[in-house]
């Protein structure tokens, strides 16, 4: 393997885990490194469109991976490979062929601010607003107008590609744009442990609190990865005082409730819902549709109401899949000059979204039984303890409302019940959840857990 492969895949590695799965396969698929020279890296593409694509929405970003692997690389150029082995655009002879200019990229130079680590592409000019984000949207708003004054701490939680880290670095940017006297930083928690460990390592703790204490407004993603972490519960712990003592603003992100983090300290859970705790559901039809039709418009494709009715149908929780496959049909329109009818759909969700995660019956039972902290026999059991009786409808609820299983083969499994109970159970939840907000989040956090 030469030099150059080496230093493609470790870059690649970085590059895959910064975007979508489906901008990955799509872009990066036939990629290499054909040369590099006097600090110029020559990027092979399988054609002009990628080659374009690459510069205009990839360029900084690759640019930064690779010099990050090798401090020498000082800009980037692509050239084409075509079908039999031979390169357009290498060497002066066929300069002209490549369109695109070296981009060379100062150091100080990189599309995410280096000062506050916030993403300026993340506003809430384009944050999609529907049903099932708009009481977290309206928990920020209230947060920008004083921050550290109302819901602090803010902590939003939902399943994975559900607009989680645009909405909560929406809010550094306006809080940054609107206090100029604000200093706001932005983090994920796996760095705020990572930096805490080299301190400890080099006896520079003061200096690690030193660093974040110094700000106005601070931003956490992803906290479940403190769980079963002591060390960097108890750090996270000091700091959150620190900081709400003073009055200053902290948001978080999670995954799931602050209250089922697995083996999360009792005293970092009061803490996190002392201010607003607010989730991110599964995205609802319309707004599905909303973010189908926001994401043609800025890539400037129109797509027919059958072919956003299929997509919005889809790919029901994840948006983040579904901006990867709208830029994947954008392409692929302005790669034919035509509209792609249903089956080129179709192949373009077969080959670009994650498959789903097979399920059986016992691990929802498993499950359910866990978080409500019931045995989970019990659940099989004939008891009618109410304690049991709400975990047992659930299961019934999602395995027929998630799974469409039959209410007799739910019955038989769960404890050889008539199908006429599962019926009964499977409409009062389904009655409930219209109304009930809690058994709404529950049910929600329950099937980000699935």
């Amino acid at each position: 393997m030469s030099d150059y492969t080496k230093m493609w895949q470790t870059a690649l590695v970085k590059i895959e885990s910064d975007i979508s799965q489906a901008n990955f396969s799509t872009w990066f698929k036939e990629t290499s490194i054909v040369r590099e020279e006097e600090g110029v890296v020559y990027l092979g593409v399988p054609n002009s469109f990628t080659q374009e694509w690459l510069y205009k929405k990839f360029h900084n970003s690759i640019l930064r991976v690779l010099r990050a692997l090798n401090e020498g690389v000082r800009s980037l150029e692509y050239v084409i490979i075509t079908k039999d082995g031979s390169i357009k655009g290498l060497g002066h002879a066929k300069r002209k062929e490549v369109d695109l200019p070296t981009m060379s990229m100062p150091l100080h130079d990189f599309y995410i601010n280096k000062e506050d680590n916030l993403n300026p592409r993340y506003t809430f000019e384009n944050f999609v607003i529907g049903p099932f984000n708009e009481l977290a949207h309206a928990a920020s708003q209230t947060v920008i107008q004083k921050p550290g004054q109302t819901y602090n701490p803010l902590f939003v939680y939902g399943g994975t590609g559900r607009g989680k880290t645009h909405l909560i670095q929406a809010i550094g940017n306006k809080i940054k744009k609107d206090f100029a006297d604000k200093k706001v930083f932005y983090l994920t928690s796996e760095r705020f442990g990572s930096e805490y460990l080299v301190s400890l390592q080099e006896n520079k703790a003061q200096l690690f609190k030193e660093k974040y204490r110094r700000f106005d407004v601070v931003i956490m993603d992803d906290v479940q990865f403190f769980s079963k972490k002591e060390k960097f519960q108890e750090e996270l712990f000091h700091f959150f005082n620190t900081f709400k003592d003073t009055g200053r603003q902290l948001v978080f992100s999670s995954d799931m409730h602050p209250n089922i983090i697995p083996e999360l300290e009792d005293r970092l859970r009061s803490r996190f819902n002392t201010g607003m705790v607010v989730d991110i559901p599964e995205p609802d039809h319309e707004s599905r549709i909303a973010i189908v039709r926001t994401k043609c418009s800025t890539h400037n494709i129109t797509l027919p109401k059958d072919i956003i009715e299929f997509l919005a149908d889809a790919i029901k929780d994840n948006i983040r899949e579904i901006e990867g496959v709208v830029n994947i049909v954008a392409c692929q329109t302005q790669l034919k000059k035509r509209e792609l009818n249903i089956n080129e759909i179709k192949q373009i969700l077969k080959n670009c979204t994650k498959p789903k995660k097979v399920v059986s019956i016992k691990d929802v039972v498993k499950t359910i039984s866990e978080y409500y902290g019931v045995d989970e026999d019990s659940i099989y059991n004939k008891t009618r303890r109410k304690e049991v009786v709400r975990p047992r409808q659930v299961i019934m609820y999602i395995l027929r409302e998630d799974f469409n299983i039959s209410f007799p083969a739910i019955g038989e499994k769960i404890g050889g019940r008539d199908h006429t109970t599962v019926i009964h159970s499977y409409e009062k939840i389904r009655g409930e959840v219209k109304n009930d907000l809690l058994l709404s989040q529950e049910i929600s956090q329950l099937r980000s857990m699935l």
